[in-house]
């Protein structure tokens, strides 16, 4: 395993068409290129941001021939940068998109692929219901991909919700953890920094959360605050909340080994089993 990674981030306001998308991130490219970067990470919809399901339908297309992968294809190429395109709406089985991921390497081959599994169903009091699943259907399969700095373990947004995923990413060796977003303003601001600084801590490994900001072209408004956290749990980068930018960090990928070894959950972990002890029935009845 290479002992560091220079990794470049990408905090960007998604348009609702493709060639938009694709010049913001030939601009980032550049930028991750002239840093010195290793590889560059884009967030959630990176390609295409559009809620709007009849507008969508009519440029959403299969991965295979969508233009925002294929630019990132060409751009990985061009610059020898590993890019991670966050995630992009492509077609799925029936009338349903996927929300789909793809990590390439400095020749433009895609290594791996992930489709979000958890969709975002939520109930949040005083707004509208968010059905996620209305539109996309869920990925089923967990995927670490191998990188010359570790197993990346791939995610995107609300997976974020369910710890036993990155555990399971952890138990099969990943040293960095990916979590492109899309975050309400609402719960990023209840939920948001103390989520990822948990997946971290809990499971030693770096985890890198690029994320949509601001206001975009079908009205909604996204968080922001694009987060870098080390395996310890430290902020090592915080991009804000008002506009997009982009950040480059060395990573010392010893520091996964090292907080592993400090705290040795993942080798403490036990089986167990659960039992239901009801209270004394009788007593309660008197």
């Amino acid at each position: 395993m290479r002992p560091s990674l220079t990794l470049s981030m990408l905090q960007m306001t998604s348009t609702n068409r493709h060639a938009g998308n694709i010049a913001t991130l030939r601009d980032a490219a550049r930028r991750a290129l002239d840093d010195g970067a290793d590889m560059l990470v884009l967030p959630e919809a990176s390609g295409f941001l559009n809620k709007n399901r009849d507008d969508a339908v009519a440029h959403v297309v299969a991965a295979d021939v969508d233009p925002f992968i294929a630019a990132a294809q060409e751009i990985a190429a061009q610059t020898g940068l590993w890019i991670h395109t966050g995630s992009t709406p492509v077609t799925g089985q029936g009338d349903r998109f996927r929300n789909h991921g793809s990590l390439i390497d400095p020749t433009g081959a895609i290594t791996a692929t992930y489709d979000k599994i958890h969709l975002f169903d939520v109930f949040l009091e005083g707004r509208p219901a968010t059905g996620e699943s209305g539109r996309y259907g869920a990925g089923d399969t967990a995927v670490l991909a191998d990188t010359p700095w570790g197993p990346l373990g791939l995610s995107v947004c609300y997976d974020l919700r369910f710890p036993h995923l990155y555990r399971d990413y952890a138990k099969g060796g990943a040293t960095l953890m990916l979590i492109p977003s899309a975050f309400t303003i609402p719960t990023g601001r209840a939920h948001w920094e103390v989520l990822l600084r948990a997946r971290a801590i809990e499971n030693g490994a770096y985890v890198v959360a690029a994320a949509q900001v601001g206001e975009h072209d079908d009205g909604r408004r996204t968080y922001g605050h694009s987060m870098i956290v080390s395996p310890w749990g430290e902020v090592l980068a915080d991009l804000g909340p008002d506009a997009p930018g982009q950040v480059t960090l060395t990573l010392d990928m010893g520091a996964v080994a090292s907080a592993r070894r400090q705290i040795p959950s993942l080798a403490n972990e036990r089986p167990y089993r659960m039992v239901h002890q009801p209270g004394d029935q009788t007593r309660a009845a008197e």
